[in-house]
């Protein structure tokens, strides 16, 4: 079983950067790919990022290209995403996930509780 544990969410104003932490309890061959997911209120559960253990190949998701940067440090079993530029249609809660990787939420068997984000105009 793999723990994952997200922090770093807060209230912001739009222009402002943020940057969430993932914490795993430990890495595993069944996760191969980390990723970042986000749920806002009436909306299904978006895709943001993920990145590959081995190789730290990234993808970002559309909303988020230019402004978003996913990272991870596989000596602390952690991945990051750092955002800049908020904008309000960034609040959600951020979920850390782990799995086979892509953009559907069914590839990741792990997840976290979340972490708030709000980012006000």
């Amino acid at each position: 079983q793999v723990q994952l544990v997200e922090s770093g969410g807060g209230l912001v104003q739009a222009g402002d950067s943020l940057r969430l932490s993932c914490q795993g309890s430990r890495r595993t061959a069944l996760a191969s790919v980390m990723a970042w997911f986000r749920l806002a209120p009436g909306k299904e559960r978006e895709f943001v990022a993920q990145i590959a253990w081995n190789s730290g190949v990234a993808i970002m998701g559309d909303s988020v290209k230019g402004r978003f940067t996913i990272s991870n440090d596989n000596d602390k079993n952690a991945v990051y995403l750092q955002m800049t530029s908020l904008k309000p249609e960034d609040t959600g809660l951020y979920y850390c996930a782990a799995g086979a990787g892509g953009r559907e939420t069914a590839a990741y068997r792990f997840w976290g509780q979340g972490t708030q984000v709000t980012v006000s105009s």
